[in-house]
């Protein structure tokens, strides 16, 4: 007999507006823009890890844009210590989403070398990428949304991409050192004498949806950025997915990675923050197994420590080297913990079952299945909770079906 549910596909229905045409908005906004580009300038425009919906595309119409004016484009990874806290490995992470110099057509100028801009907070140092601190203008290109480490009036977004991503690896660790202070009360200080003292001209700011499509844009003048940004980040937080359930025993997660959470595995999802002494968990997930390690991630498995159970074929994806540089500079080492280890999904599957907590049978199990913590429109859950989804959510129900597993043990059922 089965130890599993029997399951059920679910489409949930989100607010997911969308751009259409993403080029010719911004084409449009950057036109009305009254910051001065000059003819011969050389002008950075910072490109961060994140899995941004298009990226590439936000990246040629910023290049197209700045050639139209006479100025010279060049790009600049803004990641911190992401790519293994190296040059070559910031230009491997942006070459998967497509942006690179035969691709774009313009030089990826990649660095770790960051430069003293000031003091703030009395004795904390500010550091900024030296290329960067060199050129004649800045663009910033990043996404705002909910932070997976802390809630603030600055989370993700272009304050952020600022202080650590253009702080390079030295710049990400001396913040991350002060832990949660230094992320919710050093950025938005950092940021200012940043836009005081370096060449920021304005920042793309992107919005997405439910879908992890993009729904809004604002290209933001360098000094409207303080005031703008906390604006936006209640926007994104309005248009973010969620699991409308109270208690699950069990969450399957296909894939983690670096270009789907800045953890891989998106806390502001599972309630999980895994920072000791931080803030509280949501506790409303008893166990999460995750089954795969995108290759986006080029074997960074930070947050993996959120994982209860893992099949084998994502341990021997993870880059101990990689992972760990960037979960010291963080300073949250719970997050790089190895989960339980099993031989394939059936035996995490099975282990995480037996260990949730209660007397779980496939009658009254709760289980969901997601493809990962930003594509969750389409999700499998057990019988068990139809009848629990959230009242503010509409669904509709697309097929039935029993978990199947190949002769290795690998998990059939899987969302595309």
């Amino acid at each position: 007999m089965s130890i599993f549910p029997k399951m059920v596909k679910v489409k949930l229905h989100y607010k997911t507006p969308e751009l259409d045409d993403i080029s010719a908005e911004l084409k449009r906004q950057l036109q009305e823009s009254t910051v001065n580009i000059k003819s011969g300038a050389k002008i950075g425009i910072a490109v961060g890890s994140r899995g941004i919906y298009k990226t590439h595309e936000f990246v040629k119409t910023l290049i197209a844009f700045l050639k139209e004016k006479g100025a010279q484009p060049v790009i600049i990874p803004a990641m911190g210590s992401h790519g293994g806290a190296n040059s070559d490995g910031q230009k491997e992470v942006l070459a998967g989403y497509g942006i690179s110099e035969e691709e774009m057509g313009v030089p990826v100028q990649a660095s770790m070398t960051t430069i003293y801009v000031g003091t703030i907070d009395e004795d904390v140092p500010v550091y900024f990428d030296k290329i960067a601190s060199t050129l004649d203008g800045i663009i910033l290109l990043n996404r705002v949304k909910p932070h997976t480490d802390f809630h603030a009036e600055y989370e993700s977004g272009l304050m952020k991409q600022m202080v650590i991503g253009l702080g390079n690896h030295k710049g990400a660790q001396n913040v991350h050192s002060y832990g949660i202070y230094g992320l919710k009360e050093l950025i938005p200080q950092s940021a200012r004498l940043i836009l005081e003292k370096m060449p920021i001209l304005m920042g793309v700011a992107i919005i997405e949806n439910a879908k992890d499509h993009t729904a809004e844009i604002h290209v933001v003048e360098a000094e409207e950025i303080p005031k703008t940004e906390p604006m936006l980040l209640e926007k994104a937080k309005d248009l973010m997915p969620y699991l409308p359930f109270k208690h699950i025993d069990l969450l399957v997660v296909q894939e983690v990675g670096k270009n789907i959470s800045g953890v891989g595995i998106d806390p502001n999802i599972t309630g999980r923050t895994f920072i000791r002494f931080a803030e509280s968990e949501q506790n409303f997930i008893n166990r999460i197994v995750c089954l795969d390690l995108t290759p986006e991630s080029h074997g960074n498995a930070l947050g993996i420590g959120i994982a209860d159970v893992v099949p084998q074929r994502i341990y021997d994806k993870i880059d101990f080297k990689a992972t760990y540089a960037n979960v010291i500079t963080s300073g949250f080492l719970e997050r790089g913990f190895i989960p339980i280890v099993q031989g394939n999904d059936y035996k995490a599957l099975k282990v995480a079952l037996k260990c949730c907590g209660r007397k779980v049978t496939p009658e009254n199990a709760k289980v969901v299945q997601i493809k990962n913590t930003l594509q969750l429109e389409e999700i499998y859950i057990s019988e068990a909770l139809l009848k629990e989804i959230k009242s503010e959510i509409t669904w509709d129900i697309e097929e039935k079906f029993s978990y199947k597993f190949s002769d290795k043990g690998d998990l059939l059922h899987l969302l595309r």
